[in-house]
């Protein structure tokens, strides 16, 4: 195995015959994969590949394993932290065409389906069902790259994350073993929790080939409301109120004036640019008529105000627009520049404190930073945006996400609340959970990969983790 800094090319030629020319090596190809939606960079892959199937799977890991190639899964490569870069070479395994969305029990409001499926093809699948998968994370990701990376979003407060919402997974191992890790019971008490151990592992323990997921109704009604505050504390009190009085909003969204600001911009539109909170409601017309009474009357009570609802299809599709585009909005407050975004959670309670130390301390640097947060969970992004041809700034933005990420630990809250660790978080990890928890991860990473030929160089250090390499 390579080490980084050292070469991390591989001989791939000999697969070419056992698998049809169907190996990619074209260079012009391969550059696509040397970055990805963050700021890190890998270098040139030494092939690609597209499985077509698990036994295909278990082929190529087997042989990669006999060589000790490296093997990377990738789908949509929207992740954020690094995780599809080929950090030590080899072969990108490029598992969007295993695509097929396999059963769907709608008795049972369950399905499976091949990792390679995009959350949105399979809610357009389900749609005459009157089912849906919930879990949105903003891109278009594939299954079972949110999988890989334990993903949320926007409706995690009501519905919760991939941990809580995938049954059972079929995967292929580093040995080429294939392993199911659970069936579609909704509980069960029989061994090892292997589905939960796969779920976040950024694709270092098992190449997921197949996902069962728990689906939920679509529900009868849906409305929405954006509101502001006169600041952000006020705005986040109310946060923490409705939750913890248990009012099940589906969606609670927030975002700072500054990105209200951009948002406008970006969208053509003339929202108050205050600190602004998004709710939406899903229920029966009982349900939802209850849950605004009572989410109402706690946001008027800590100032909300310049109520905004939304009922029709229309109307919310607009109203949430508005958030989905706050990425490419921040960016475009600086024509030329890049967005690092930060990704941390805290227990709710000191989600008001975390995000106004935040503030101040982007303010205290003279950075452009607005904030968005899915804050029913208490996890909240800063929008950094920077000139990355710019040393001096980048080393700034450096340092303020580390300090945010340290804030964010220190308040008993994790480096990451849906991003992953990566290649960026690795020292992070380290910071929250200590060494020895680190170390027993890797013992962990070690038993399942001797040889570390899946997705090497992520979530561990190269240093931490060749004391366990085989």
């Amino acid at each position: 195995m390579s080490k980084p800094g050292t070469d991390t090319r591989h001989d791939v030629e000999g697969l070419q015959d056992l698998f049809a020319g169907r190996i990619v090596t074209n260079k012009s190809k391969l550059l696509h994969f040397t970055t990805d939606e963050s700021f890190h960079e890998g270098p040139l892959p030494d092939a690609l590949f597209q499985p077509r199937s698990t036994a295909e799977v278990v082929e190529i890991v087997k042989v990669c394993e006999a060589e000790k190639i490296p093997l990377i899964p990738y789908g949509a490569g929207t992740s954020l932290e690094g995780h599809t870069l080929a950090s030590h070479g080899g072969i990108i395994l490029d598992m969007t065409g295993l695509s097929e969305i396999i059963e769907v029990n709608a008795e049972d409001q369950d399905c499976r389906c091949q990792p390679g499926v995009t959350r949105e093809r399979l809610n357009s699948y389900l749609r005459d069902t009157g089912l849906c998968f919930p879990i949105d994370p903003g891109a278009d990701a594939t299954i079972g790259g949110m999988v890989a990376t334990s993903a949320s979003g926007t409706n995690a407060v009501r519905y919760g994350t991939m941990k809580e919402n995938v049954l059972a997974l079929e995967a292929v191992l580093a040995d080429g073993s294939v392993i199911r890790t659970g069936r579609r019971a909704r509980k069960t008490a029989a061994g090892l929790d292997l589905t939960h151990l796969l779920i976040g592992s950024e694709g270092t323990l098992g190449v997921v080939t197949e996902v069962t997921l728990r689906l939920h109704g679509i529900p009868e009604c849906t409305k929405a409301l954006s509101c502001s505050f006169a600041s952000t504390a006020q705005a986040i009190d109310a946060v923490i109120v409705i939750i913890q009085l248990a009012i099940p909003v589906a969606k609670i969204e927030f975002l700072d004036e500054k990105q209200v600001n951009a948002c406008n911009q970006y969208c053509g539109v003339k929202e108050v640019e205050e600190p602004t909170l998004l709710i939406e409601f899903h229920g029966n017309e009982t349900e939802t008529h209850d849950q605004i009474s009572r989410t109402t009357e706690i946001v008027e009570e800590l100032g909300g105000r310049n109520f905004r609802w939304a009922e029709s299809q229309q109307e919310r599709n607009e109203l949430w627009r508005y958030r989905y585009n706050a990425l490419p909005a921040a960016k475009g407050l600086r024509p030329g520049c890049e967005v690092l975004i930060t990704d941390v959670c805290v227990p709710i309670s000191r989600l008001c404190e975390c995000i106004v130390k935040c503030q101040k301390q982007i303010e205290a640097h003279d950075m452009l930073a607005p904030i968005v947060g899915h804050v029913g969970d208490g996890n909240f992004h800063a929008f950094i945006v920077v000139d990355t041809k710019d040393k001096k700034e980048m080393k700034k933005t450096g340092e303020v996400a580390e300090w945010m990420t340290s804030l964010a630990i220190e308040m008993n809250g994790t480096a990451t609340g849906e991003h992953g660790i990566g290649i960026g978080k690795q020292e992070a990890l380290i910071h929250e959970f200590g060494i020895s928890t680190v170390k027993a991860m890797c013992r962990i990473k070690a038993a399942m990969d001797p040889h570390d030929i899946l997705n090497p160089g992520k979530i561990y250090s190269p240093e931490i983790m060749s004391a366990y390499r085989g």
